[in-house]
This record gives structure tokens, sequence and C-alpha cells, in this order.
């Protein structure tokens, strides 16, 4: 199907439909070793967790940084009808996306350590976590080459595949985690196993596409290279600021929870972390089904198109809005007990934090796709100020704040306070820049 004649609606769920599951599955990850390990471990399992979480954002976000930055010019040169340059965009990001997994690589490897202390890791947790991350060391260029290789892909004409190789390395990492932490008594390095061997096989089948006869991705010696890397860092920065800023609010909140409510309130945390990471990648799913069908239609000047599928989009926002706030509101014992084998303690207080926090869900979906629609029609500032806004400045100065001012249990208003905030601020770029469109378009002519 054409993105530029194709009908809208079909092709945005169509779009959807992969994007959803592929985002959904990624998260089943992180969900699926924290069930595990907190059956297995217990808090203590689900707090050591906690204090990994930032390193995962750190390798998805870079990965999305020069995926979503590149996939998006790339998709954008080619509705304007210049397919050379696309390829050169691939091109560029491929070689940015392997220089920044060497780095990235050798610095977990060498500061492991003082990085997990840094995200809230005491004397007791250092060697659970590290033991999580046994078998996930040698397998980090596999999580960043995962998220480049999925956004090409979606933008290439094959958002089926990309569902499927996530989703079979979603299956195999539940089955291994079964087999590996109870059924070999590995524990938390069998976590860690089975989750590496599930990303080998997502990458194995993302890979696939290369040798089909439907890939167009081409390669093509970017000129120069260093302009074309810097456009690709600033289209793509929101998508990575977004996945960074959850490592930074989980490093802030692991240490101010620990600073004011102690082990137990971190062990209901590592289940916020989690059960938002879903909430966050159904937000991604809406944003990457979207984002082919805006860049492509912005690049070839068919704005009805782009708001058709702004539109769409947005009611699938609220949507998903509600009924993931309606559920986490509903049932935050039973989600306690499905995460953990909970004590007394952590029974006691989960209710009342789970409940707060969870209120942000209803704008978070919202929020989140704005920064994909701000990308898509090449409106890269607005994009990197939302996010910046939600992701480190607002929520930030909010989580030092509010405990400061009115108490321990004030900590938990940080995010729905600052989801409603961006909210009203997106709300103003949105219509202010669709409003624009045309105008937009003919500079373009």
């Amino acid at each position: 199907m054409d993105l530029r004649t194709g009908n809208v609606k079909a092709l945005y769920f169509k779009y959807l439909s992969a994007a959803f599951g592929s985002a959904l599955i990624s998260s089943i990850y992180s969900l699926v070793d924290s069930i595990i390990i907190g059956q297995y471990e217990g808090p203590s399992g689900a707090a050591a967790l906690a204090t990994v979480a930032p390193i995962w954002n750190i390798i998805y976000s870079l990965g999305l940084l020069f995926g979503i930055g590149g996939s998006v010019l790339m998709s954008t040169a080619r509705g304007a009808g210049n397919r050379k340059q696309g390829d050169r965009y691939f091109t560029a990001t491929l070689v940015a996306i392997t220089a920044t997994t060497l780095v990235v690589w050798a610095t977990i490897l060498l500061l492991e350590v003082p990085m997990l202390r840094l995200f809230g890791a005491d004397d007791f947790l250092v060697p659970k976590a590290r033991a999580y991350l046994k078998w996930i060391r040698p397998a980090i260029p596999l999580f960043l080459f995962s998220q480049f290789i999925a956004a090409f892909l979606r933008n290439d004409g094959a958002p089926a595949r990309a569902t499927a190789a996530v989703l079979a390395g979603g299956v195999f990492n539940i089955a291994g985690d079964w087999c590996l932490v109870f059924g070999a008594d590995m524990g938390l390095k069998g976590a860690g196993l089975a989750t590496a061997l599930g990303q080998l096989l997502t990458i194995l089948i993302l890979c696939g596409h290369f040798f089909s006869p439907k890939c167009t991705l081409r390669l093509a010696a970017p000129q120069p290279l260093l302009p074309s890397l810097l456009l690709i860092g600033r289209t793509g920065f929101s998508s990575f600021f977004i996945d960074i800023a959850m490592g930074i609010l989980s490093m802030l909140f692991n240490n101010q929870i620990m600073r004011y409510s102690g082990s137990a309130a971190l062990a209901v945390y590592g289940l916020i972390i989690n059960i938002s990471t879903f909430a966050q990648a159904c937000a991604y799913g809406i944003g990457q089904a979207a984002q082919p069908l805006i860049s492509v239609n912005f690049g070839a000047r068919k704005t009805e198109r782009v708001t058709g599928t702004l539109k769409l989009a947005l009611l699938t926002c609220a949507v998903f809005g509600v009924v993931e706030t309606a559920l986490a509101l509903a049932f935050p014992i039973p989600l306690v007990r499905a995460f953990m084998d909970a004590t007394p303690e952590v029974l006691a207080i989960a209710p009342g934090i789970t409940r707060t926090y969870f209120i942000s869900f209803l704008l978070l979906s919202y929020n989140v796709f704005s920064t994909y629609y701000f990308q898509a029609i090449m409106r890269p500032k607005a994009s990197f100020g939302i996010s910046v806004l939600r992701g480190s400045l607002l929520s930030g100065a909010l989580i030092f704040i509010l405990p400061a001012l009115f108490g321990p249990d004030a900590l938990w208003w940080a995010m729905p306070v600052t989801e409603l905030t961006t909210a009203l601020l997106v709300t103003v770029l949105i219509r202010r820049y669709t409003a624009r469109l045309p105008a937009a378009a003919a500079e373009r002519e």
C-alpha cells in the first residue's frame, strides 16, 4: 500500500497493529523479568531490577535516537521523491549507531558498579543487579541495533516483520525465564540469559529483511557526513530523551525513595517502573504507527493526509489513556502480588503509592505521541522542548520539591502534575503547528 495514496485509516490501523505489537512485546521483556524475579527473589529482586532500569533506558534511548531520527528523514526525503537522499540518511544512521554502540558497550562494561550505585543500589543490591547483568553485558549491541533496524523496517514497508521479530523474541524470553529461573534454579542470572537469547532471536529475524526482495534500503555515501549526523541527531533527539528521561527519573526516584521511605517503597517503585514502561510502550506504538504516514505525506505536501492521521492518533491516545488509567487504579493489590512475593509492609503501602502515580497515565500517551508528531512535521525544537520539560526539568524539580514541602507521600504526585502541565503546552503547540501545515508544505516546494 502506498503511504501517499492509500486509505489513511486502513494504513494507520495496519501500522498501529504492527507498531503496537512490537512496542508492547518489547516492554514484556522487562515485565516478565520483573514478575519472575519478584516471585523468585521477593521484594529485594524487584528493588535490584529497579536499579538496572536506567541502564535499559540508556540502551533503548540511543537506539531510538538514531532509528527514529534517521528513518523520519529517510521517509520525508522519499516522500519528496528523492530516494537517493533517503539512502544517504540510512547509511549515515548506520555509521552513527555502530560507533555509538561501541562506546556504550565499553562504558557499561568498565563502569557497571559505579553506574548501579548512581542509580540507587546499595551494598546488598549491587551483587543481585550484577548477577542479572551477567549475560546482558555481551548482548548489549543486539539491543541497540534492534531499535535501529525496527524503525527503518517500519519506514520501508515491513512493519509486520518488525512485529514478528519482537514477538518471537518476547515469547522466547517468557519461556526462557520460567525454564532458567525456576527450572534450572539460576535466579537472576537465568532471567538475564533468557533476555539476551530472546534479543538474539529478534535481531536475526529483523536482519532477514535485508535479504528480502521487498527491501529497498540501500547504502549510499552521505555527502557530507557530519551535517547528516547532526540533522539525524536533532530530529531523533526527543525520542531519545523520552526514554533516557525514564532512566534519569528512575535514578532520582530511587535515591529520593531510599532517603524518605526505604526499600519497601523502592520495591513498589520497581513495579511502577515496569507498568510505566508498558504504558509508554503503548504510546510509542501510536507514535511509530503515525510517523511513517505523517513523514511521507508531509514530504509529499499532502497536508490533508497528515491531519487525517493526526486525528486518528489523538483518538487512539484518548482511548489508551482512559483504559490504562482505569485498569491501573482498579487493581493495585493484584498487580503487586503478580510482580512479587510481597511482604505485609509492601502490601500496606502499595495501594496509596500506585493509585497516586498511575493518574499520570491519563495523559502519558498524548504527551509522548506529540513528540513523534512534531518530529514527523519537522518541528524538532517543539519536540525537544516537550521531551525535556516532561522528562527532566519539571518532573525532576517536582521530585525534589514536593516531598521537601509536603512530606514523603507527595513524591508520588510528581508525574501526575508533570503530565498535566505538559499536556496543556502540547495542546497549544499542536493547534499552532497544524494550522501552519499548508504554509510549511509550500515552503518545501
